[in-house]
C-alpha cells in the first residue's frame, strides 16, 4: 500500500539530483579530498568506528585528518562547533563525543547541519588537515565532490550492515534512502550477511571490503579504570543477571557480538540515540549491566557500579589502506581543468 509513496519520494529525489547535477551556481568542490562514510539504509549501519578507524589509520600513513558530523539530536547551533572529549553530547550530538573520546581529541572534529559550513570552520581553525572524513552524508548535496570513480580525489563509501537491503524498497515501502544501486566508489560491509541470493547483490562487481568488529576489554562506567575481560564477566555472572542495552542503528549487532564472547543475557534495544536516566537503569534488576561506548557518552553523570562499558573497535584491511593512498595521493584535478 505504501510503495506509490515510495515512488514519489523516487521521483522526488531524482529531481534533486538533476538540478545537482545541473549545477546551475557552479559550485566548486573543496580544497582537500573529502572521504563521506554513509549508508543508503535509514538508521544506522556502524559508520562512527569506520570513521575512527579511517583517521587512525590516515595518520598513521602520514595524513592529518579531519572529521566533519551533522551531530544528529545536537541543539541547533547558528555556527559549526569544535567537539572534545568533554563535549556535551546533547549540545553536539553522542557520535562526535565518542570519536573525540576514543581518538584522545587528536583529531579536529566540527559539526553543523550544513558540513561545508563545518568544513571551512576546521580548515580556518587547523590549515594543517589535508583530508577531512565525514561522519555521513551520502545524501547531502550541497557538499560538493568529484568522486574518485570519475577522477577525482573523494571517496564516497557506502557502509553496509548484515541487514542487507531489507525489502528493496525506498521510504516509507522500505527502509532504503535511495536506490540499493546507488553510485559509490566502495561498498564497506560490517558483519555477515543474512542474504541467500549471493548472485543477486547490489554490489557484485564493484569494489567491496569486508570489515569485522571485535570487542575489547570492558570497563566499569563508575570507575574507568577497572577493567574486566568478558570472559571474566560470562564466568562470572549467570545469564539471567546480565543485562545488555543498546540504543545504536543495530542492537542486535552487539548482542550478537557478546553471544559470540559467551554471554547471553536479557538484551533491551532502544532506539539510536536514545538518552539515558539513573531511573532507568535503576529498573533493571541485574548484576551486570553491559553498554555500548555510544551509550556511555551519554551516562557520564550516572554512577551505577553494576554499568560496564564494552568498546568495539575495526580494523582496516590493508588492501582497503592502499587503494584510500593511492586515491587520496591523485594531484589535484582541479588544477589540470580546461
Amino acid at each position: 500500500m505504501l510503495w506509490p509513496l515510495s515512488w514519489l519520494y523516487g521521483c522526488i529525489n531524482r529531481g534533486l539530483d538533476l538540478i545537482h547535477d545541473l549545477d546551475f551556481r557552479k559550485r566548486q568542490t573543496q580544497a582537500v579530498p573529502i572521504i563521506i562514510v554513509g549508508n543508503i539504509r535509514v538508521g544506522g549501519t556502524g559508520k562512527t568506528p569506520i570513521v575512527i578507524a579511517l583517521a587512525e589509520r590516515l595518520a598513521r600513513m602520514g595524513w592529518k585528518p579531519g572529521i566533519i558530523s551533522r551531530g544528529y539530536g545536537a541543539t541547533a547551533a547558528r555556527s559549526p562547533i569544535s567537539v572534545g572529549s568533554t563535549s556535551d553530547p546533547a549540545l553536539v550530538g553522542d557520535e562526535p563525543v565518542l570519536i573525540a573520546k576514543r581518538t584522545q581529541d587528536r583529531f579536529p572534529i566540527w559539526v553543523h547541519p550544513q558540513r561545508v559550513q563545518s568544513i571551512r570552520s576546521l580548515l580556518k581553525r587547523d590549515p594543517s588537515v589535508n583530508v577531512i572524513i565525514s561522519d555521513d552524508g551520502l545524501q547531502h548535496r550541497s557538499l560538493v565532490r568529484w568522486p574518485a570513480r570519475e577522477g577525482g580525489r573523494d571517496i564516497e563509501l557506502v557502509v553496509r550492515d548484515q541487514r542487507g537491503e531489507g525489502n528493496g524498497f525506498l521510504l516509507p515501502a522500505g527502509p532504503l534512502r535511495e536506490p540499493a544501486s546507488r553510485e559509490r566508489d566502495a561498498t564497506l560491509m560490517t558483519g555477515a550477511s543474512q542474504s541467500t541470493n549471493p548472485a543477486a547483490e547490489y554490489f557484485l562487481g564493484r569494489r567491496a571490503f569486508t570489515l569485522q568488529s571485535q570487542l575489547g576489554t570492558s570497563y566499569q562506567l563508575a570507575h574507568p579504570d577497572n577493567q574486566q575481560s568478558l570472559a571474566v564477566i560470562a564466568d562470572t555472572y549467570l545469564p539471567n543477571k546480565i543485562t545488555a542495552v543498546a540504543a545504536i542503528g543495530n542492537p542486535q549487532g552487539f548482542f550478537d557480538d557478546l553471544l559470540k564472547k559467551g554471554i547471553a543475557g536479557k538484551c533491551i534495544g532502544l532506539a539510536d540515540h536514545a538518552t539515558y536516566t539513573p531511573e532507568f537503569f535503576s529498573t533493571i534488576h541485574a548484576e551486570c549491566i553491559l553498554i555500548t561506548e555510544k551509550d556511555a557518552v551519554k551516562c557520564t553523570s550516572i554512577q551505577d557500579e553494576r554499568i560496564w562499558v564494552v568498546p568495539m573497535s575495526l580494523e582496516l584491511p590493508n588492501t582497503l589502506a592502499d587503494w584510500l593512498q593511492s586515491i587520496l595521493q591523485r594531484p589535484d584535478p582541479n588544477q589540470y581543468t580546461l
